[in-house]
């Protein structure tokens, strides 16, 4: 496939697109504070009636890894032949600045794309990638050199599970905690800096959700959704400080769209006739608040919060999910817009960002008064399961060809 590519002369360190602070950058899966929020307040009201401006394209591996934005740099993690492939680029023209291969031998009982799965995370000036055999790396964001490695499946014991390794990084402190899933540690914290196993917790299989962060009562918890349920653990020692089931009886299931925190409440949603759960953490154990199996069964895709309102997708990807607002008080659905589509979704102030799988991206009202949308445009050809990255008011996706750089900024800077 050729590849597009608006090249640019790149003088001293590159810089992100957009004003300094949150919105110039999106480290993580699910963006800065991992609940698919962006910050800032630059994108436009609307679209032209031919879409968006596209800045530049180029040709990627296989995939659903998403990627990200940290320190001036896009960094992308996807497979090349029988390689997987960390890579940095400038944002500002898609110009590679370095390029870090591993082998790999991965290959998907299924038939779907056998890429690396898991968004990689930028923290401390580091780069970690979860490959789709479970192997954690650690590159310098800024050079590309490989600081350590660890095949986490050989080392604790770990199965290949449905679709391979998923679950992103979660960094916390001088810690990065992964969801392994081995009878020797199912949830593993390594440090940062070396490779160094700190603490190991559970021998439960992985889930396919990324683990998320919370404050609740002065301590730091560690939130992870693994196959048999929703785990709080410190993440400076790994002690378990409580577990919630809810996974489906069946085997061929799994948890995939990450717990959504909302203050001292975690949302779960899950497919394959689970349903939704909104637990009350406050005294330190999960509580349920409401729970329901027809309100909004999240497949893969992560619901986002605004205002006291889910928006999320109902259903499973290959049945085109419904997009809906939900009560999050209550589980009361406010509106359902059908045969939506499965897909990602962004939070940016009071509009939805959704990339569907069929590569078109839609901008909608976040309200819970009715569904109303504002512009849509296709930006990918291919099936775009990668969740986007948002930093500076330029979107960046991928489907499994191509790497597209989308201009949603109000005006040209």
């Amino acid at each position: 496939m050729a590849v597009w590519l608006c090249i640019g002369l790149c003088l001293g360190a590159p810089r992100a697109f957009g004003q300094d602070g949150g919105s110039a950058d999106w480290p993580q899966f699910l963006g800065p504070s991992r609940d698919g929020t962006y910050s800032g307040d630059d994108l436009a009201e609307s679209w032209p009636e031919g879409g968006p401006p596209t800045l530049w394209r180029r040709a990627v591996g296989e995939g659903f890894a998403g990627p990200v934005v940290a320190g001036g740099r896009l960094i992308l993690f996807h497979r090349s032949g029988d390689e997987e492939v960390v890579e940095a680029f400038d944002p500002r023209d898609g110009s590679r600045l370095w390029r870090s291969a591993a082998p790999t031998d991965y290959r998907d009982d299924f038939g779907f794309d056998e890429g690396p799965r898991a968004t990689p995370t930028v923290a401390g000036g580091k780069v970690f990638t979860f490959g789709a055999r479970g192997r954690l790396r650690c590159h310098d964001l800024a050079t590309g050199e490989e600081l350590w490695s660890v095949d986490t499946h050989a080392r604790f014991d770990a199965g290949k599970g449905y679709f391979g390794a998923a679950s992103s990084p979660l960094v916390e402190g001088d810690l990065v905690m992964v969801q392994v899933g081995g009878r020797k540690g199912g949830i593993v914290a390594f440090d940062a800096g070396t490779g160094e196993v700190a603490w190991t917790a559970t021998d439960d299989e992985a889930g396919y959700a990324s683990p998320v962060a919370m404050d609740l009562g002065g301590r730091r918890l560690a939130i992870f959704f693994n196959r048999a349920g929703l785990l709080g653990i410190a993440p400076a020692t790994g002690e378990i400080r409580f577990e919630f089931p809810w996974r489906a009886r069946i085997r061929a299931s799994v948890n995939a769209a990450s717990p959504l925190v909302v203050g001292d409440r975690v949302f779960l949603s899950s497919s394959y006739g689970v349903g939704a759960v909104l637990l009350e953490l406050g005294q330190g154990r999960p509580q349920p608040v409401w729970k329901a199996q027809d309100v909004l069964t999240s497949h893969y895709t992560t619901s986002v919060h605004r205002a006291g309102t889910l928006y999320g997708l109902h259903g499973r990807q290959e049945a085109r999910p419904e997009l809906r607002a939900v009560d999050l008080a209550s589980g009361k659905v406010a509106w359902t817009e059908k045969r939506f589509g499965a897909g990602s979704l962004i939070l940016a102030g009071d509009r939805l960002l959704v990339l569907r799988e069929d590569g078109e991206l839609v901008l909608a009202e976040a309200t819970p008064e009715a569904y109303r949308e504002i512009s849509r445009a296709a930006i990918l050809e291919g099936t775009a399961r990668a969740h986007p990255a948002l930093a500076g008011a330029i979107l960046y996706a991928r489907d499994g060809r191509e790497l597209v750089a989308v201009d949603l900024r109000r005006s040209i800077r």
